[in-house]
Protein backbone atom coordinates (compact mmCIF):
# COMPACT_ATOMS: atom_id res chain seq x y z
CA UNK A 1 0.00 0.00 0.00
CA UNK A 2 2.76 2.59 1.09
CA UNK A 3 4.63 1.78 -2.44
CA UNK A 4 1.38 2.77 -4.43
CA UNK A 5 0.96 5.67 -2.22
CA UNK A 6 4.44 6.69 -2.48
CA UNK A 7 4.52 6.07 -6.70
CA UNK A 8 1.08 8.27 -7.95
CA UNK A 9 2.25 11.38 -6.34
CA UNK A 10 5.69 11.05 -8.29
CA UNK A 11 3.78 10.43 -11.64
CA UNK A 12 1.08 12.91 -11.13
CA UNK A 13 3.92 15.19 -10.24
CA UNK A 14 5.94 13.75 -13.70
CA UNK A 15 2.73 14.23 -15.43
CA UNK A 16 2.28 17.95 -14.62
CA UNK A 17 6.33 18.66 -15.59
CA UNK A 18 5.74 17.35 -18.93
CA UNK A 19 2.82 19.52 -19.04
CA UNK A 20 4.03 22.49 -17.91
CA UNK A 21 6.95 22.04 -20.16
CA UNK A 22 5.25 21.22 -23.21
CA UNK A 23 2.71 23.99 -22.85
CA UNK A 24 6.37 26.79 -22.25
CA UNK A 25 7.86 25.18 -25.23
CA UNK A 26 4.50 25.64 -27.58
CA UNK A 27 4.21 29.80 -26.38
CA UNK A 28 7.88 29.90 -27.19
CA UNK A 29 7.39 28.53 -30.61
CA UNK A 30 4.31 30.77 -31.13
CA UNK A 31 5.62 33.61 -30.29
CA UNK A 32 8.63 33.07 -32.08
CA UNK A 33 6.17 32.34 -35.10
CA UNK A 34 4.70 36.11 -34.99
CA UNK A 35 7.79 38.26 -33.86
CA UNK A 36 9.88 36.04 -36.65
CA UNK A 37 7.41 36.76 -39.36
CA UNK A 38 6.05 40.09 -38.39
CA UNK A 39 8.08 42.41 -37.17
CA UNK A 40 6.79 44.68 -34.05
CA UNK A 41 5.34 47.96 -36.29
CA UNK A 42 3.41 45.25 -38.21
CA UNK A 43 1.72 43.91 -35.07
CA UNK A 44 0.52 47.28 -34.26
CA UNK A 45 -0.60 47.95 -37.19
CA UNK A 46 -3.05 45.05 -37.21
CA UNK A 47 -4.18 45.75 -34.45
CA UNK A 48 -4.99 48.94 -35.54
CA UNK A 49 -6.97 47.54 -38.64
CA UNK A 50 -8.54 45.04 -36.29
CA UNK A 51 -9.53 47.84 -34.18
CA UNK A 52 -11.34 49.64 -37.79
CA UNK A 53 -13.01 46.65 -38.87
CA UNK A 54 -14.84 46.44 -35.44
CA UNK A 55 -15.99 49.91 -36.20
CA UNK A 56 -16.67 49.26 -39.33
CA UNK A 57 -18.76 46.34 -38.73
CA UNK A 58 -20.45 48.10 -35.83
CA UNK A 59 -21.40 51.02 -37.96
CA UNK A 60 -24.59 49.54 -40.04
CA UNK A 61 -25.30 47.33 -36.71
CA UNK A 62 -26.07 50.30 -34.80
CA UNK A 63 -27.77 51.69 -37.35
CA UNK A 64 -30.01 49.02 -37.33
CA UNK A 65 -30.67 49.25 -33.40
CA UNK A 66 -30.55 53.15 -33.74
CA UNK A 67 -32.07 54.39 -36.87
CA UNK A 68 -31.49 58.07 -37.64
CA UNK A 69 -34.92 60.09 -37.30
CA UNK A 70 -36.81 59.99 -40.66
CA UNK A 71 -36.27 63.31 -42.76
CA UNK A 72 -38.80 66.45 -42.11
CA UNK A 73 -42.60 66.60 -43.56
CA UNK A 74 -42.11 68.09 -46.98
CA UNK A 75 -38.42 67.60 -47.33
CA UNK A 76 -38.45 64.99 -50.02
CA UNK A 77 -40.28 65.66 -53.68
CA UNK A 78 -43.02 63.06 -53.92
CA UNK A 79 -44.44 65.39 -56.12
CA UNK A 80 -44.92 63.33 -59.61
CA UNK A 81 -45.84 59.96 -57.10
CA UNK A 82 -48.57 61.66 -55.87
CA UNK A 83 -49.90 63.25 -58.96
CA UNK A 84 -49.78 59.81 -60.65
CA UNK A 85 -52.28 58.10 -57.68
CA UNK A 86 -54.40 60.81 -57.57
CA UNK A 87 -54.92 61.92 -61.74
CA UNK A 88 -58.00 59.72 -61.90
CA UNK A 89 -59.68 61.79 -59.13
CA UNK A 90 -58.27 65.12 -61.26
CA UNK A 91 -59.46 63.51 -64.50
CA UNK A 92 -63.46 63.16 -63.28
CA UNK A 93 -63.54 65.82 -60.84
CA UNK A 94 -66.72 67.91 -62.38
CA UNK A 95 -66.84 70.12 -59.59
CA UNK A 96 -67.79 73.97 -60.56
CA UNK A 97 -64.99 75.15 -61.87
CA UNK A 98 -63.85 78.97 -61.02
CA UNK A 99 -65.35 81.81 -62.90
CA UNK A 100 -62.49 84.71 -63.79
CA UNK A 101 -64.62 87.23 -63.24
CA UNK A 102 -65.40 86.92 -59.76
CA UNK A 103 -62.15 85.49 -58.68
CA UNK A 104 -61.31 88.46 -56.78
CA UNK A 105 -63.44 89.37 -54.19
CA UNK A 106 -61.33 91.34 -51.60
CA UNK A 107 -61.30 95.55 -52.54
CA UNK A 108 -58.62 97.98 -51.72
CA UNK A 109 -60.04 100.90 -49.24
CA UNK A 110 -57.97 103.72 -49.94
CA UNK A 111 -57.49 106.36 -46.46
CA UNK A 112 -58.05 109.86 -47.05
CA UNK A 113 -54.49 110.98 -48.54
CA UNK A 114 -52.81 114.01 -47.70
CA UNK A 115 -52.65 116.85 -50.74
CA UNK A 116 -50.18 115.57 -53.69
CA UNK A 117 -46.98 117.28 -53.20
CA UNK A 118 -45.14 119.41 -56.26
CA UNK A 119 -42.72 116.87 -57.65
CA UNK A 120 -41.12 120.10 -58.55
CA UNK A 121 -40.51 121.11 -55.13
CA UNK A 122 -36.92 122.56 -54.63
CA UNK A 123 -34.33 120.59 -54.05
CA UNK A 124 -32.33 120.15 -50.29
CA UNK A 125 -29.22 121.48 -52.05
CA UNK A 126 -28.02 124.64 -53.55
CA UNK A 127 -29.03 124.23 -57.76
CA UNK A 128 -25.85 124.40 -59.80
CA UNK A 129 -24.34 126.98 -61.70
CA UNK A 130 -22.90 127.59 -65.03
CA UNK A 131 -21.59 123.87 -66.40
CA UNK A 132 -23.52 120.82 -66.17
CA UNK A 133 -22.97 118.03 -64.10
CA UNK A 134 -23.57 114.44 -64.85
CA UNK A 135 -24.47 110.84 -62.83
CA UNK A 136 -23.34 107.42 -64.68
CA UNK A 137 -24.87 104.40 -63.34
CA UNK A 138 -23.72 100.67 -64.68
CA UNK A 139 -26.96 98.58 -64.09
CA UNK A 140 -26.13 94.59 -63.59
CA UNK A 141 -28.22 91.78 -62.81
CA UNK A 142 -30.82 90.42 -65.44
CA UNK A 143 -34.12 92.47 -66.61
CA UNK A 144 -35.73 93.87 -63.58
CA UNK A 145 -32.80 94.31 -61.48
CA UNK A 146 -31.54 96.62 -64.38
CA UNK A 147 -35.31 98.66 -64.57
CA UNK A 148 -34.81 99.17 -60.38
CA UNK A 149 -31.66 100.54 -60.77
CA UNK A 150 -32.95 102.82 -63.74
CA UNK A 151 -35.67 104.21 -61.53
CA UNK A 152 -33.01 104.96 -58.90
CA UNK A 153 -30.52 106.63 -61.01
CA UNK A 154 -33.46 108.80 -62.13
CA UNK A 155 -34.40 109.52 -58.58
CA UNK A 156 -30.57 110.28 -57.44
CA UNK A 157 -30.37 112.58 -60.77
CA UNK A 158 -32.93 115.03 -59.26
CA UNK A 159 -31.85 114.29 -55.64
CA UNK A 160 -28.30 115.58 -56.82
CA UNK A 161 -29.70 118.20 -59.98
CA UNK A 162 -27.47 116.28 -62.28
CA UNK A 163 -27.92 115.31 -66.22
CA UNK A 164 -28.73 111.46 -66.11
CA UNK A 165 -26.60 109.74 -68.71
CA UNK A 166 -28.44 107.00 -70.31
CA UNK A 167 -27.62 103.75 -68.13
CA UNK A 168 -25.14 101.24 -69.51
CA UNK A 169 -26.17 96.97 -68.73
CA UNK A 170 -23.39 95.15 -67.26
CA UNK A 171 -23.17 91.99 -69.10
CA UNK A 172 -23.31 88.67 -67.01
CA UNK A 173 -22.11 85.10 -67.87
CA UNK A 174 -25.86 83.37 -66.62
CA UNK A 175 -28.56 85.36 -67.99
CA UNK A 176 -25.67 86.50 -71.28
CA UNK A 177 -27.39 89.35 -72.99
CA UNK A 178 -25.58 92.08 -74.69
CA UNK A 179 -28.66 94.14 -75.06
CA UNK A 180 -28.21 97.91 -74.46
CA UNK A 181 -30.59 100.66 -73.37
CA UNK A 182 -32.25 101.35 -76.39
CA UNK A 183 -33.10 97.61 -77.35
CA UNK A 184 -35.00 96.80 -74.78
CA UNK A 185 -36.66 100.46 -74.10
CA UNK A 186 -38.05 103.00 -76.04
CA UNK A 187 -34.97 105.93 -75.07
CA UNK A 188 -36.66 108.47 -76.71
CA UNK A 189 -40.31 108.35 -75.20
CA UNK A 190 -37.87 107.64 -71.64
CA UNK A 191 -35.92 110.95 -72.70
CA UNK A 192 -38.72 112.83 -73.47
CA UNK A 193 -41.09 111.92 -70.46
CA UNK A 194 -38.23 112.92 -68.24
CA UNK A 195 -37.64 116.06 -69.36
CA UNK A 196 -39.45 118.48 -67.20
CA UNK A 197 -37.70 116.89 -64.34
CA UNK A 198 -34.68 115.30 -64.99
CA UNK A 199 -32.28 115.80 -68.12
CA UNK A 200 -31.01 112.95 -69.72
CA UNK A 201 -28.14 112.35 -72.27
CA UNK A 202 -26.63 109.97 -74.54
CA UNK A 203 -22.95 110.09 -73.69
CA UNK A 204 -21.07 112.79 -72.45
CA UNK A 205 -20.07 115.59 -73.91
CA UNK A 206 -16.58 115.23 -75.91
CA UNK A 207 -14.50 117.91 -73.47
CA UNK A 208 -15.43 115.38 -70.41
CA UNK A 209 -14.56 112.59 -72.54
CA UNK A 210 -11.13 114.15 -73.57
CA UNK A 211 -10.17 113.89 -70.07
CA UNK A 212 -11.15 110.18 -69.54
CA UNK A 213 -9.38 109.31 -72.86
CA UNK A 214 -12.42 108.87 -74.33
CA UNK A 215 -13.73 105.93 -72.30
CA UNK A 216 -16.10 105.53 -69.45
CA UNK A 217 -14.61 102.96 -68.14
CA UNK A 218 -11.51 105.12 -67.23
CA UNK A 219 -13.84 107.43 -64.88
CA UNK A 220 -13.01 106.07 -61.55
CA UNK A 221 -16.07 104.17 -59.43
CA UNK A 222 -17.36 105.10 -56.39
CA UNK A 223 -18.70 101.81 -54.25
CA UNK A 224 -21.89 102.55 -52.23
CA UNK A 225 -23.01 100.68 -50.06
CA UNK A 226 -26.51 99.40 -50.57
CA UNK A 227 -29.39 100.98 -49.73
CA UNK A 228 -27.43 104.27 -48.92
CA UNK A 229 -29.44 107.34 -47.80
CA UNK A 230 -30.39 110.55 -49.25
CA UNK A 231 -27.97 111.84 -46.71
CA UNK A 232 -25.43 109.92 -47.57
CA UNK A 233 -25.41 111.34 -51.54
CA UNK A 234 -26.18 114.41 -50.37
CA UNK A 235 -23.07 114.82 -47.90
CA UNK A 236 -20.85 112.10 -49.69
CA UNK A 237 -21.52 112.26 -53.32
CA UNK A 238 -22.99 115.64 -54.13
CA UNK A 239 -19.56 117.08 -53.01
CA UNK A 240 -17.37 115.24 -55.39
CA UNK A 241 -20.14 115.90 -57.94
CA UNK A 242 -19.26 119.49 -58.17
CA UNK A 243 -15.52 118.83 -57.63
CA UNK A 244 -15.23 116.73 -60.63
CA UNK A 245 -18.58 117.21 -62.95
CA UNK A 246 -19.17 113.15 -63.40
CA UNK A 247 -19.74 110.84 -60.88
CA UNK A 248 -19.85 106.67 -61.90
CA UNK A 249 -21.47 104.39 -59.71
CA UNK A 250 -21.07 100.92 -60.44
CA UNK A 251 -22.69 98.65 -59.59
CA UNK A 252 -25.85 100.27 -58.50
CA UNK A 253 -28.62 97.72 -58.10
CA UNK A 254 -30.21 98.85 -54.77
CA UNK A 255 -27.82 101.19 -53.89
CA UNK A 256 -30.48 103.29 -53.10
CA UNK A 257 -32.98 103.47 -49.90
CA UNK A 258 -36.63 103.03 -50.10
CA UNK A 259 -37.47 105.82 -47.99
CA UNK A 260 -36.51 109.45 -49.70
CA UNK A 261 -37.96 112.60 -50.14
CA UNK A 262 -41.35 112.50 -51.56
CA UNK A 263 -40.39 114.41 -54.59
CA UNK A 264 -37.77 112.54 -55.61
CA UNK A 265 -39.83 109.51 -54.34
CA UNK A 266 -42.43 110.76 -57.19
CA UNK A 267 -39.64 110.70 -59.94
CA UNK A 268 -38.94 106.78 -58.78
CA UNK A 269 -42.68 106.37 -59.51
CA UNK A 270 -41.99 108.25 -62.94
CA UNK A 271 -39.65 106.41 -64.23
CA UNK A 272 -41.33 103.18 -63.14
CA UNK A 273 -44.80 103.64 -64.21
CA UNK A 274 -44.89 105.33 -67.17
CA UNK A 275 -41.11 106.72 -68.45
CA UNK A 276 -39.86 102.65 -69.09
CA UNK A 277 -41.82 101.81 -71.80
CA UNK A 278 -40.37 98.88 -73.83
CA UNK A 279 -39.37 99.19 -77.19
CA UNK A 280 -41.52 99.40 -80.53
CA UNK A 281 -40.14 95.94 -81.38
CA UNK A 282 -40.95 93.83 -78.18
CA UNK A 283 -44.61 96.14 -77.61
CA UNK A 284 -45.56 95.11 -80.59
CA UNK A 285 -45.14 91.32 -80.54
CA UNK A 286 -46.78 92.02 -77.32
CA UNK A 287 -49.86 92.91 -78.36
CA UNK A 288 -49.93 90.40 -80.90
CA UNK A 289 -49.50 88.21 -78.69
CA UNK A 290 -51.81 89.26 -75.75
CA UNK A 291 -54.59 89.46 -78.49
CA UNK A 292 -54.31 85.81 -79.39
CA UNK A 293 -54.29 85.03 -76.12
CA UNK A 294 -57.69 86.52 -76.22
CA UNK A 295 -59.04 84.86 -78.94
CA UNK A 296 -58.04 81.70 -77.72
CA UNK A 297 -59.90 82.30 -74.04
CA UNK A 298 -62.84 83.25 -75.36
CA UNK A 299 -64.88 80.65 -73.62
CA UNK A 300 -63.53 82.40 -70.45
CA UNK A 301 -64.98 85.98 -71.48
CA UNK A 302 -61.55 86.36 -73.38
CA UNK A 303 -59.54 86.80 -69.81
CA UNK A 304 -56.58 84.04 -69.09
CA UNK A 305 -54.24 83.07 -66.21
CA UNK A 306 -50.72 83.51 -66.33
CA UNK A 307 -47.83 81.59 -64.76
CA UNK A 308 -44.16 82.70 -64.09
CA UNK A 309 -42.20 78.95 -63.39
CA UNK A 310 -38.56 79.42 -62.99
CA UNK A 311 -38.10 75.81 -63.84
CA UNK A 312 -35.10 76.51 -66.04
CA UNK A 313 -31.80 74.96 -65.40
CA UNK A 314 -29.84 77.65 -64.01
CA UNK A 315 -32.90 77.99 -61.47
CA UNK A 316 -33.00 74.89 -60.54
CA UNK A 317 -28.91 74.53 -60.30
CA UNK A 318 -28.81 77.83 -58.20
CA UNK A 319 -31.75 76.72 -56.10
CA UNK A 320 -29.59 73.46 -54.92
CA UNK A 321 -32.54 72.07 -54.49
CA UNK A 322 -32.87 67.88 -55.66
CA UNK A 323 -35.84 66.78 -57.55
CA UNK A 324 -36.28 63.04 -58.95
CA UNK A 325 -33.50 62.97 -61.99
CA UNK A 326 -30.36 60.76 -59.85
CA UNK A 327 -27.29 61.12 -60.89
CA UNK A 328 -28.00 62.68 -63.96
CA UNK A 329 -29.75 65.26 -62.79
CA UNK A 330 -26.91 65.75 -60.22
CA UNK A 331 -24.43 65.42 -62.64
CA UNK A 332 -26.30 68.33 -64.88
CA UNK A 333 -26.50 70.89 -62.06
CA UNK A 334 -22.95 70.02 -60.75
CA UNK A 335 -21.91 71.39 -64.31
CA UNK A 336 -24.58 74.22 -64.52
CA UNK A 337 -23.48 75.72 -61.50
CA UNK A 338 -19.66 75.51 -62.67
CA UNK A 339 -20.28 77.15 -65.97
CA UNK A 340 -22.45 79.52 -64.44
CA UNK A 341 -20.77 80.48 -61.14
CA UNK A 342 -17.68 79.19 -61.49
CA UNK A 343 -15.89 78.17 -57.72
CA UNK A 344 -18.47 79.79 -55.75
CA UNK A 345 -20.64 76.67 -55.15
CA UNK A 346 -17.47 74.43 -54.69
CA UNK A 347 -15.89 76.46 -51.81
CA UNK A 348 -15.00 74.58 -48.33
CA UNK A 349 -17.68 75.72 -46.42
CA UNK A 350 -20.60 75.57 -48.66
CA UNK A 351 -23.11 73.15 -47.44
CA UNK A 352 -26.03 72.18 -49.44
CA UNK A 353 -29.42 71.54 -47.77
CA UNK A 354 -31.62 70.66 -50.08
CA UNK A 355 -34.12 69.36 -47.81
CA UNK A 356 -34.33 72.22 -46.11
CA UNK A 357 -34.53 74.68 -49.11
CA UNK A 358 -37.35 72.78 -49.82
CA UNK A 359 -39.21 73.00 -46.19
CA UNK A 360 -38.44 76.89 -46.59
CA UNK A 361 -40.07 77.24 -49.27
CA UNK A 362 -37.32 77.67 -51.63
CA UNK A 363 -37.29 75.30 -54.33
CA UNK A 364 -38.84 76.21 -57.48
CA UNK A 365 -41.98 74.36 -58.38
CA UNK A 366 -41.82 71.55 -60.73
CA UNK A 367 -44.91 72.01 -63.73
CA UNK A 368 -46.75 69.35 -61.94
CA UNK A 369 -47.06 70.70 -58.34
CA UNK A 370 -48.21 74.32 -60.24
CA UNK A 371 -51.18 72.11 -62.19
CA UNK A 372 -51.65 70.41 -59.21
CA UNK A 373 -52.34 73.74 -57.27
CA UNK A 374 -54.30 75.29 -59.72
CA UNK A 375 -56.69 72.56 -60.39
CA UNK A 376 -57.34 71.87 -56.92
CA UNK A 377 -58.05 75.71 -56.35
CA UNK A 378 -60.69 75.37 -58.54
CA UNK A 379 -59.06 75.68 -62.34
CA UNK A 380 -60.76 74.00 -64.82
CA UNK A 381 -59.21 71.93 -67.40
CA UNK A 382 -60.78 74.50 -69.97
CA UNK A 383 -58.86 77.38 -68.57
CA UNK A 384 -56.19 79.12 -70.67
CA UNK A 385 -53.06 79.87 -69.56
CA UNK A 386 -50.11 81.47 -70.81
CA UNK A 387 -46.60 79.94 -69.65
CA UNK A 388 -44.21 82.44 -68.95
CA UNK A 389 -40.59 80.71 -68.69
CA UNK A 390 -37.10 80.19 -70.19
CA UNK A 391 -36.07 76.82 -71.57
CA UNK A 392 -37.60 74.12 -68.84
CA UNK A 393 -34.90 72.01 -67.55
CA UNK A 394 -35.72 68.30 -69.64
CA UNK A 395 -39.10 70.01 -70.56
CA UNK A 396 -40.60 66.85 -72.47
CA UNK A 397 -40.06 64.95 -69.53
CA UNK A 398 -41.65 67.55 -66.72
CA UNK A 399 -44.29 69.85 -68.64
CA UNK A 400 -46.14 66.81 -69.96
CA UNK A 401 -48.28 66.45 -67.15
CA UNK A 402 -48.84 69.99 -66.79
CA UNK A 403 -50.01 70.08 -70.30
CA UNK A 404 -52.31 66.82 -69.73
CA UNK A 405 -53.76 69.07 -66.34
CA UNK A 406 -54.73 72.18 -68.57
CA UNK A 407 -54.43 71.29 -72.78
CA UNK A 408 -55.22 75.52 -73.29
CA UNK A 409 -51.85 76.04 -72.25
CA UNK A 410 -49.72 78.41 -74.70
CA UNK A 411 -46.21 80.00 -74.78
CA UNK A 412 -44.61 82.98 -76.54
CA UNK A 413 -43.23 79.95 -79.31
CA UNK A 414 -46.84 78.81 -79.40
CA UNK A 415 -48.73 82.11 -80.07
CA UNK A 416 -45.96 83.69 -82.15
CA UNK A 417 -44.01 82.76 -85.70
CA UNK A 418 -40.47 82.12 -85.84
CA UNK A 419 -39.94 84.98 -87.74
CA UNK A 420 -41.96 87.05 -85.30
CA UNK A 421 -39.62 85.99 -82.59
CA UNK A 422 -36.22 86.42 -85.02
CA UNK A 423 -35.51 89.85 -83.62
CA UNK A 424 -35.53 89.08 -79.48
CA UNK A 425 -34.58 85.49 -80.00
CA UNK A 426 -31.71 84.64 -78.13
CA UNK A 427 -31.71 87.47 -75.86
CA UNK A 428 -33.01 86.81 -72.57
CA UNK A 429 -33.89 90.01 -71.26
CA UNK A 430 -35.98 91.52 -73.84
CA UNK A 431 -37.36 87.92 -74.01
CA UNK A 432 -38.58 88.47 -70.76
CA UNK A 433 -40.05 91.83 -71.37
CA UNK A 434 -42.41 89.68 -73.81
CA UNK A 435 -42.95 87.41 -71.30
CA UNK A 436 -43.50 90.63 -68.77
CA UNK A 437 -46.26 92.22 -70.71
CA UNK A 438 -48.24 89.55 -71.58
CA UNK A 439 -48.47 88.69 -67.49
CA UNK A 440 -49.29 92.29 -67.31
CA UNK A 441 -52.66 91.83 -69.02
CA UNK A 442 -54.08 88.56 -68.03
CA UNK A 443 -56.82 88.86 -65.15
CA UNK A 444 -55.08 86.02 -62.86
CA UNK A 445 -51.28 85.81 -62.36
CA UNK A 446 -49.26 82.95 -60.28
CA UNK A 447 -45.65 83.60 -59.09
CA UNK A 448 -44.11 80.20 -58.23
CA UNK A 449 -40.44 81.42 -57.31
CA UNK A 450 -39.16 84.91 -55.81
CA UNK A 451 -37.19 87.31 -57.65
CA UNK A 452 -37.52 90.59 -59.45
CA UNK A 453 -39.74 89.46 -62.15
CA UNK A 454 -42.84 88.77 -59.70
CA UNK A 455 -41.70 91.33 -57.54
CA UNK A 456 -41.86 94.30 -60.12
CA UNK A 457 -44.88 92.67 -62.23
CA UNK A 458 -47.13 91.99 -58.93
CA UNK A 459 -46.22 95.99 -58.42
CA UNK A 460 -47.13 97.29 -61.95
CA UNK A 461 -50.54 95.08 -61.68
CA UNK A 462 -51.21 97.07 -58.05
CA UNK A 463 -50.93 100.07 -60.23
CA UNK A 464 -52.81 98.70 -63.01
CA UNK A 465 -55.33 97.23 -61.20
CA UNK A 466 -56.55 99.90 -58.24
CA UNK A 467 -54.21 98.38 -55.78
CA UNK A 468 -55.24 94.77 -56.53
CA UNK A 469 -52.11 92.54 -57.30
CA UNK A 470 -54.53 89.79 -59.19
CA UNK A 471 -51.43 87.22 -58.09
CA UNK A 472 -51.94 83.95 -56.56
CA UNK A 473 -49.00 83.39 -54.17
CA UNK A 474 -48.56 80.02 -52.87
CA UNK A 475 -47.23 79.06 -49.43
CA UNK A 476 -45.25 76.79 -50.27
CA UNK A 477 -43.45 75.69 -46.84
CA UNK A 478 -46.94 74.22 -46.57
CA UNK A 479 -47.37 72.97 -50.15
CA UNK A 480 -44.57 70.78 -49.61
CA UNK A 481 -45.45 69.00 -46.96
CA UNK A 482 -48.92 68.08 -49.00
CA UNK A 483 -47.54 66.68 -51.84
CA UNK A 484 -44.92 64.29 -49.96
CA UNK A 485 -48.16 62.83 -48.33
CA UNK A 486 -48.94 59.96 -50.63
CA UNK A 487 -51.56 58.96 -48.29
CA UNK A 488 -53.40 62.53 -48.65
CA UNK A 489 -57.05 62.23 -50.46
CA UNK A 490 -57.53 64.41 -54.09
CA UNK A 491 -61.02 66.08 -52.02
CA UNK A 492 -58.58 66.93 -48.66
CA UNK A 493 -56.11 68.51 -50.94
CA UNK A 494 -58.72 70.91 -52.59
CA UNK A 495 -60.15 71.95 -49.29
CA UNK A 496 -56.24 73.25 -48.30
CA UNK A 497 -55.74 75.08 -52.15
CA UNK A 498 -58.66 76.93 -51.43
CA UNK A 499 -57.81 78.33 -48.54
CA UNK A 500 -54.71 79.28 -50.12
CA UNK A 501 -56.57 81.16 -52.77
CA UNK A 502 -58.29 82.79 -50.42
CA UNK A 503 -55.45 84.09 -48.69
CA UNK A 504 -53.69 84.84 -51.56
CA UNK A 505 -56.50 87.32 -52.48
CA UNK A 506 -56.32 88.78 -49.36
CA UNK A 507 -52.45 89.47 -49.92
CA UNK A 508 -52.99 90.71 -52.82
CA UNK A 509 -54.11 94.15 -51.76
CA UNK A 510 -51.82 94.29 -48.62
CA UNK A 511 -49.02 97.19 -48.47
CA UNK A 512 -46.78 95.96 -45.37
CA UNK A 513 -45.53 98.41 -43.20
CA UNK A 514 -41.69 97.87 -43.56
CA UNK A 515 -39.68 100.64 -41.38
CA UNK A 516 -36.08 99.68 -43.41
CA UNK A 517 -35.16 99.86 -46.68
CA UNK A 518 -36.17 96.29 -48.22
CA UNK A 519 -37.79 94.96 -51.30
CA UNK A 520 -41.14 94.78 -49.17
CA UNK A 521 -41.56 98.45 -48.45
CA UNK A 522 -40.60 99.78 -52.37
CA UNK A 523 -42.97 101.33 -54.76
CA UNK A 524 -42.19 98.59 -57.00
CA UNK A 525 -44.04 96.07 -54.99
CA UNK A 526 -46.12 98.45 -53.45
CA UNK A 527 -46.77 101.60 -55.62
CA UNK A 528 -49.59 102.59 -53.18
CA UNK A 529 -49.85 105.15 -51.58
CA UNK A 530 -46.47 106.56 -52.31
CA UNK A 531 -46.99 106.38 -56.08
CA UNK A 532 -50.58 107.82 -55.80
CA UNK A 533 -50.83 110.98 -57.33
CA UNK A 534 -48.95 109.70 -60.48
CA UNK A 535 -51.94 107.07 -60.73
CA UNK A 536 -54.60 109.38 -60.03
CA UNK A 537 -53.17 112.14 -62.63
CA UNK A 538 -52.87 109.75 -65.48
CA UNK A 539 -55.30 107.75 -66.82
CA UNK A 540 -53.90 103.75 -66.29
CA UNK A 541 -53.88 102.85 -70.34
CA UNK A 542 -51.63 105.13 -70.79
CA UNK A 543 -48.76 103.39 -69.17
CA UNK A 544 -49.06 100.53 -71.02
CA UNK A 545 -49.16 101.56 -74.66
Amino acid sequence: MESTCTKEPTTTRCRRRLHLHYKHRRRGVYCFFFTGIFPEKYLIFLTILYILGLITCAGPLLTILHPPPPPPPGSLYRSQELFLKLWPEIQSDNASALELDNLWRYRRKLKEQRPCLDANAPPEHPVFQGLQRYLIVDANGGLNQQRSSICNAVALAGLLNATLVIPHFDLHNVWNDPSEFGDIYDEDYFVSTLKDYVTVVHELPNELMESYNFSISNIPSLRVQAWASARFYLDEVYPVLQETRVVRISPFANRLATSIPPHIQYLRCLANYKALRFSSTIMDLAKKIVNRMTVKSLNSGGKYVSVHLRFEEDMVAFSCCVYDGGETEKSDMDAIREKGWGKKFMQKNRTFAPGLNRVNGRCPMTPVEVGMMLRGMGFSSNTSIYLASGTIYHEERYLEPLRNMFPLLQTKESLATSDELASIQGFSSRLAALDYMVCLYSEVFVTTQGGNFPHFLMGHRRFLYNGHAKTIMPDKSKLVVLLQNESLSWDSFKDEMETMLAESDRKSIMVPRVKKSTRKGSIFLNPLPECRCLWESHNSTDFLC
